[in-house]
């Protein structure tokens, strides 16, 4: 997960979720909003290069919808193709140990996403 700063101008990587089911996933994302007073959550959406949505898309859009009945909020997708690969290379000219690179990429790749979205003009989302 990633937050942006109060102004909505900077995203950064906040935390990484170590999946349970999704009813605790989605009460753990719960609470990571209220505490934070998020007002919107981006959710990365994994489409085919093509574009087009497979699987892991079909499952983040069911979660996506169990996570609405816990939280009021706007949740919008983005396109998250490659962001992982974009994680991967800015830890690597960071020069950061391979073990915190590993399980840093997700919370990198979510920063970059939202970073992406507060670039066209949104602020103040998880």
């Amino acid at each position: 997960m990633a937050l942006s700063d109060p102004s909505g101008v900077l995203a950064s990587p906040l935390t990484i979720i170590n999946r349970k089911d999704d009813l605790a996933d989605a009460e753990t994302i719960t609470s990571i909003i209220n505490q934070h007073n998020v007002v919107r959550a981006i959710v990365g959406l994994p489409r085919s290069l093509d574009g087009s949505l497979g699987k892991q898309a079909e499952k983040v859009k069911a979660f996506t919808q169990k996570l609405r009945s816990h939280t009021e909020i706007p949740i919008v997708f983005r396109d998250e193709r490659l962001t992982t690969v974009s994680a991967r290379r800015l830890m690597r000219a960071a020069n950061t140990k391979r073990a915190r690179k590993e399980s840093r990429d997700d919370a990198i790749a979510a920063a970059i996403i939202l970073q992406a979205y507060l670039d066209e003009g949104h602020n103040g989302y998880l």
